[in-house]
């Protein structure tokens, strides 16, 4: 009995041995795993850290490897593996803790991914999403509303400029697709900067510009005698309040030029003052209301161009010269015109000429102008025979004026625009200067008839005498009777007994104008030779 016993309590020894030894191993596992998701929470709790200061705008949205997390793969082929040692297991959880410390030092260099971008199986950050981005402009709004200082602002900004960065990563629309949410999202940046921009400031700096602004506006402005007190008035106001703001006299101004002076100091001494947008905020903002207050004052100041036309004219002494009775004609601005040039004063007309657009005016001053010839209406001709006004160049060549050669020349050159070449070709006779000669002369051989008659009179009004052999040569061989006509007329302006001979030898042409140019030459030289005959004895 005691054998059978003892052989029956071997066997339950060997069972007791064989569960404690798998008990062992299975206690081995389980404090294996424990350790690796320990290892694997602590690196998804790093991976969070770092989706969190993302989420605060601290970097860039430049793509960066995303942490690594402990593949749950392995962890599943290690159960089921079951031959793997303790020691594999062991050095399975060593490696995910220096698996979570890497995570970890990466997270330092991704921060600025995208809120809510979880990283893919690669560590790469997958693809912007038009919702994630959305996310991130409204979480930009929110701090943006939020933001009240200079630094907040900055903050917003840097986290603006990221989100747009990934914004350009999407793909643009196709031409048949209905939405285009990458234009969407641009469009929504752009407005967030300008509500940012708007946030900003107001900047000692933006106050010194609206002030020297104010400067020129009081400068570049024509104004009335009223307006010029009122903006005296203005400027001295805004001196005494922007003095009491900044507790610093910023001088005064007694006359229009003196007063944009004393704007340009105040602006200089303003901006230098350093105002911090932060620190002096009440400072400038007092600052920004005195020059509203300053520029709402020049607004109401009485500009020249407040007046009517009437007025202006009326403000210079136009009508002086009407009384009760010629008031009465109309329209009492022609009255002025004659009246004026009556008196051979131009200025009245050139006031009317520069005033009054309608055609019936505009012809009765130029026609006025042109009958006067007055030096004083050179420079308003010249302005509009710079735009080829033929009535303006005729008006030139009753004042006379050689200068106006510059201008007029090039108008001859060529065979372009008979008609403003002949008008041109009278006015430089008129004028009469021989720097114009040669450039006349060269058109004796145009095309047109009329242009080679024009300018053979402009070379005999000029007298020019080295006209005399060409206007010879136009006389004896132009098929026009009437060009050849006005050669010979010339050759009797410019007068000299060679241009006399030249004409006297047609006496017999088969022209009559040409037979009666040259009888006038002919007796020309005969009354010359009485004269000397007579003076001789």
């Amino acid at each position: 009995m005691s054998n059978g016993d003892d052989d029956a309590d071997a066997p339950a020894e060997d069972s007791a041995e064989e569960p404690a030894e798998e008990r062992e191993e299975s206690a081995a596992e389980s404090e294996t795993e424990t350790e690796t998701e320990s290892d694997a929470e602590e690196a998804e709790a790093d991976t969070e850290d770092v989706e969190a200061e993302a989420a605060d705008g601290d970097a860039d949205a430049e793509e960066a490897e995303a942490p690594e997390s402990a593949d749950p793969d392995d962890e599943s082929e290690s159960d089921d593996d079951g031959g793997d040692t303790d020691e594999d297991e062991s050095e399975e959880g060593e490696d995910a803790d220096a698996e979570g410390g890497d995570e970890e030092d990466e997270g330092d260099e991704s921060e600025g991914e995208g809120e809510g971008e979880e990283s893919d199986a690669d560590g790469e950050a997958p693809a912007a999403t038009p919702e994630s981005l959305n996310e991130r402009l409204d979480a930009v709004e929110e701090d943006l509303e939020a933001a009240e200082t200079e630094a907040d602002l900055d903050r917003v900004e840097a986290d603006l400029d990221a989100t747009a960065k990934r914004v350009e990563t999407l793909p643009e629309a196709g031409e048949d697709d209905e939405e285009d949410p990458k234009g969407d999202l641009e469009s929504r940046v752009e407005d967030l900067r300008s509500d940012l921009e708007d946030q900003r400031g107001p900047y000692v700096e933006d106050v010194a510009e609206r002030v020297s602004e104010s400067a020129d506006r009081v400068r570049d402005t024509r104004w009335t005698d009223q307006g010029e007190e009122e903006v005296v008035a203005a400027v001295e106001t805004f001196l005494d309040d922007a003095s009491d703001t900044l507790s610093e006299d910023l001088g005064d101004a007694k006359a229009t030029e003196s007063s944009a002076d004393a704007l340009e100091e105040a602006a200089e001494t303003i901006e230098a003052t350093g105002l911090d947008p932060d620190d002096d905020a009440e400072t400038i903002a007092a600052l920004v209301e005195d020059v509203d207050a300053l520029e709402a004052d020049l607004d109401d100041a009485q500009e020249w161009d407040d007046l009517t036309v009437v007025e202006q004219l009326d403000y210079q002494g136009f009508y002086d010269r009407l009384d009760p009775k010629n008031r009465k004609d109309y329209p009492p601005e022609l009255t002025v015109v004659r009246m004026a040039e009556a008196d051979r004063d131009p200025e009245p007309i050139l006031l009317a000429l520069e005033t009054f657009d309608s055609e019936f005016m505009q012809e009765n001053c130029i026609d006025a102008l042109h009958r006067l010839g007055a030096p004083e209406a050179y420079d308003a001709m010249m302005q509009r025979a710079g735009r080829r006004d033929q009535d303006a160049i005729r008006v030139l060549g009753k004042i006379g004026n050689a200068d106006a050669l510059d201008t007029l020349l090039p108008y001859i050159e060529g065979d372009a625009n008979p008609p403003l070449q002949r008008v041109v070709l009278t006015t430089v006779g008129e004028i009469g200067d021989e720097r114009a000669t040669q450039t006349v002369a060269d058109r004796l051989v145009a095309e047109e008839p009329e242009i080679r008659s024009r300018a053979a009179r402009s070379l005999g009004m000029i007298g020019d005498t080295r006209a005399i052999d060409p206007l010879s040569d136009l006389l004896s061989d132009d098929d026009s009777d009437t060009v050849r006509a006005s050669a010979a007329w010339a050759l009797n302006q410019i007068g000299t007994e060679r241009a006399l001979e030249a004409a006297r030898e047609h006496e017999d042409d088969r022209s009559y104008l040409v037979q009666n140019e040259a009888q006038r030459a002919a007796a020309a030289l005969d009354d010359g030779a009485d004269s000397e005959r007579e003076a001789t004895a």
